[in-house]
């Protein structure tokens, strides 16, 4: 077994390889409800980030409280509670060892967030239909459909047990510092409007989130999920190439990464990546020649195309022990 978070609503399970996304997650909805509790000198509350999501609210009654992680390893439980250090004197936080049956019993919403192969044997697990009875599950497993999920519960489900209500979501690494790119499919059926609202409210907890049609998660997966990579070795090669030239490794990397950022944010204050290209490419200059270099080595296709072969291998990782070799050469 991996990883659950369990909440009960005001509890929250959550089933996390220590060190991944379930603590990057934790870690954001326990910041906000710290920050939330406090106030500055003037008695205002302390915004919990710049984003405008952050204005959503629940009513108490759905407000999580109680938190249970289920993990597998004594070395993760320790892993836990050296990052969650600084809340657990706050918030109620069980870390429970191979109990995860017990962990989903004491909550209402369940995170799944195991690796995609693990999905199976941790919903099949006895008595496991009664813990998830009428309950809500949220699964951030790359690959593993709200269908599939459905299948491996019904194969045991046992009478007089309702099925929880399943929605599928993608974030990313840079929960971490919260700053993630949530993908949230749209659920089939509908959530209720509480159900719904509390699935935004904990995922801008660690960033933003869109909402798109299940079909879009595989290629969600590869540029929001497998991004964060692709654009690393991008901002690596930039700094490799001014360490070449002769700055100082601290210098590039942090530079690059600068500039990165602030491209990003004209992009999101709505200039098109093609007009900001354009603007810093004047006749004759600097910026043109290098980026023809990088259109010579065919640099817009080959990242292109790892988004494409990423979308199809998210699209495999569902298949348990058939996913082996996913990665396999294919041209």
């Amino acid at each position: 077994m991996t990883p659950l978070l369990s909440t009960d609503l005001p509890t929250y399970t959550n089933r996390l390889p220590p060190g991944t996304l379930g603590i990057a997650i934790l870690s954001g909805i326990l910041a906000s409800l710290s920050s939330d509790s406090t106030t500055n000198s003037s008695g205002t509350a302390t915004p919990n980030t710049s984003d405008d999501n952050d204005s959503l609210t629940l009513p108490p009654s759905l407000t999580p409280s109680r938190f249970v992680a289920c993990v597998r390893r004594p070395e993760s439980a320790k892993r836990i509670k050296k990052a969650l250090a600084e809340y657990i004197p706050h918030h109620p936080i069980t870390i429970l060892q191979n109990e995860n049956v017990r962990g989903v019993t004491a909550a209402s919403v369940i995170i799944l967030a195991c690796k995609p192969h693990q999905v199976a044997e941790i919903l099949s697990a006895d008595d496991m239909d009664e813990a998830l009875h009428k309950k809500l599950l949220i699964s951030i497993c790359a690959g593993v459909t709200e269908t599939q999920i459905r299948g491996i519960l019904n194969l045991n489900h046992h009478k007089g047990f309702e099925l929880p209500r399943i929605v599928r979501v993608m974030p990313n690494t840079a929960a971490l510092v919260r700053e993630s790119m949530t993908v949230i499919a749209t659920p089939s059926p509908p959530l209720p409007q509480d159900l719904s609202s509390l699935v935004n409210w904990l995922f801008t907890r660690i960033g933003h989130t869109v909402t798109l049609p299940s079909a879009n998660m595989d290629v969600s997966t590869a540029l929001c999920g497998s991004g964060p990579a692709f654009l690393s070795l991008f901002l690596e090669s930039l700094a490799d190439g001014a360490v070449a030239m002769g700055l100082p490794r601290a210098e590039a990397q942090f530079m690059a990464a600068q500039t990165m950022r602030g491209t990003a944010g004209m992009v999101l204050n709505g200039e098109h990546p093609a007009l900001v290209r354009e603007k810093v490419s004047t006749p004759g200059g600097c910026t043109i020649g290098g980026l023809l270099v990088l259109e010579e080595g065919r640099v817009r296709g080959s990242i292109a195309r790892g988004v494409r072969e990423a979308t199809v291998v998210a699209g495999q990782l569902g298949g348990g022990a058939k996913a082996t070799g996913v990665n396999g050469t294919r041209f």
